[in-house]
């Protein structure tokens, strides 16, 4: 499923191996993401010239057959320098579009540049996205800003934008 590939500024990508799951579970916790459902065979790691993780990202496949960019995190001193960028192109790579992603709304400008739609209405969705977007809505009761969620859709290579 993994390619090793080179990020920008000297920073490789690689398959997370199990000696990963420590460290992936801790990044993920650190940075207030769900810590449910991390299994290190989906991640991708980022990692610096020393071979120190500074990111991850898992490809996660639901049982309704949809497929998640899940767990996207770069630790803050590398944030701002391509490095998520690179675990979304990555992850875009993968066999099978469409992808989906669950993100706060505030992130969502971050994903429509690499051609994530936000999808509003439940219909468009697949079942696990249906329910997780019922969920958040239950516990929201803030329906006059509209949910906080963001749920996004990349239906494949045609959806990126020009450069």
């Amino acid at each position: 499923m993994h390619n090793e590939t080179t990020a920008p500024a000297g920073i490789r990508l690689r398959p997370a191996g199990a000696s990963d799951q420590p460290a992936i579970k801790q990044l993920i916790r650190d940075a207030q993401l769900n810590p449910m459902g991390l299994a290190w065979r989906r991640f991708t790691l980022a990692v610096d010239p020393a071979g120190a993780m500074i990111g991850c990202v898992q490809y996660k496949p639901h049982r309704d057959g949809s497929c998640e960019l899940a767990s996207l995190v770069v630790v803050r001193a590398w944030q701002r320098r391509g490095v998520a960028a690179a675990l979304v192109h990555h992850i875009q790579q993968q066999p099978g579009p469409p992808l989906w992603l669950m993100c706060g709304r505030p992130l969502a400008p971050f994903y429509r540049q690499f051609g994530f739609l936000l999808v509003d209405d439940p219909a468009g969705m697949p079942p696990y996205f249906r329910r997780i977007q019922r969920l958040v809505g239950l516990f929201s009761r803030r329906a006059e800003h509209g949910s906080p969620l963001a749920i996004m859709h990349w239906p494949g290579p045609t959806s990126l934008p020009a450069t």
